[in-house]
């Protein structure tokens, strides 16, 4: 029996689509490492987003679609995930140990953002990905409750803090440096001020992704963050409600002003579904999150349910994705977490790591 070639091997992968990028493999140069000895085949695909709930699908897929190929005895297929640090705007100085930041924000209050921004950090991490966790709310801190993690950061060299570790994800928030009771009374400089000493204080630890709870609104902190912060992509949370789309217009209109890409609209409490009798209900109004993106030509993310669970499991340190990592809720944060990702790689990349170095001296 003769071989099978390369072409006919390739062609076969073609027929295979990523179902989160809707390209094939070989057009989207991910397959690595081919080999063929004899009747047997083997190679590697490599996503350019954490994906491990999709890998044995896809493993299964590729496998049979070569294996079709009658000159073939055997296919071992590797599959793994590449996150790269991507474009951010100009003239803002990066972060080290971080590839990828994420601002999760929304035009105003009360429409669910942290909550969002918690679980999508959580879902990034179950999908394989190294994820950390800025809580920029000075005002209002959540995460240290909403991921279970108390007490002040520790300084292994009394110059940068160790991050807070909850549920796997490195966490920093002004709520580990104040007590929960107290008030930060600060005019905007200030909070500010402590929040990039949060950011760039903190020693983060070879992050994919560092998603960025941003405070609610437009005002001064959340325009100064996205200023002075090297933002890969802002997630826009709002509900379907009219008075929060006003809002969240204005949160697109900021991060447009300052050059930060946004990667998409996320509809939460799109529909509540009665536990007693499943009637389906959209308290908050329909499609309003769809309606905003196709207005502002932005991907639409995808909806989420406003569902008792949901807000339980935040409010008890532990947010649906590990507390139900196998449930309906933890899959569609799974889903949202994939498809932001997703738009993450398929922008530019960064590529100021590999530009030399060049020092002027001067001769004696």
């Amino acid at each position: 029996m003769t071989a099978p070639t390369e072409a006919r091997v390739l062609q076969a992968l073609q027929t295979v689509v990523d179902p989160e990028t809707g390209q094939d493999f070989v057009t989207g140069k991910q397959v690595k490492n081919l080999r063929i000895n004899g009747a047997a085949v083997s190679f590697d695909v490599e996503l350019g987003y954490p994906g491990a709930s999709l890998h044995e699908g896809l493993r299964m897929r590729l496998e049979a679609a070569v294996a079709g190929i009658p000159e073939v005895g055997h296919v071992t297929v590797g599959i793994s995930s590449q996150i790269t640090a991507h474009a951010v705007q100009r003239g803002v100085q990066l972060l080290p140990g971080v590839k990828n930041i994420i601002a999760v924000a929304s035009g105003k209050g009360g429409v669910g953002k942290s909550t969002t921004a918690a679980n999508l950090a959580l879902a990034l991490a179950a999908e394989g990905a190294r994820v950390g966790v800025l809580d920029a709310d000075i005002y209002g801190p959540s995460m240290p409750q909403m991921l279970g993690v108390s007490g002040a950061p520790e300084s292994l060299d009394d110059k940068l803090m160790e991050p807070k570790i909850g549920h796997g994800l490195q966490v920093m928030s002004i709520g580990f440096l104040v007590n929960d009771d107290q008030a930060m009374i600060w005019r905007g400089p200030m909070a500010t001020q402590a929040l990039e000493q949060l950011l760039r204080q903190t020693r983060w630890q070879d992050l994919d992704y560092l998603i960025v709870d941003m405070p609610p609104g437009t005002g001064d902190i959340a325009l100064t963050l996205s200023q002075r912060v090297p933002v890969t992509g802002a997630v826009i949370v709002t509900t379907p409600q009219d008075i929060a789309l006003i809002d969240a217009k204005k949160g697109l209109k900021m991060f447009e002003k300052v050059g930060v890409p946004i990667l998409g609209i996320i509809e939460n409490m799109a529909v509540h579904v009665c536990t007693n009798c499943g009637h389906a209900e959209h308290i908050f109004g329909a499609d309003g999150g769809r309606k905003l993106a196709e207005q502002y030509g932005l991907s639409y993310l995808g909806a989420l349910p406003l569902a008792m669970p949901i807000r339980e499991q935040a409010d008890s340190g532990r947010p649906t994705v590990v507390a139900d990592p196998c449930g309906e809720h933890a899959a569609l944060y799974k889903s949202l977490a994939r498809a932001v990702a997703v738009k993450i790689a398929a922008q530019a990349k960064d590529y100021s790591a590999k530009f030399p170095t060049i020092t002027i001296s001067k001769n004696s």
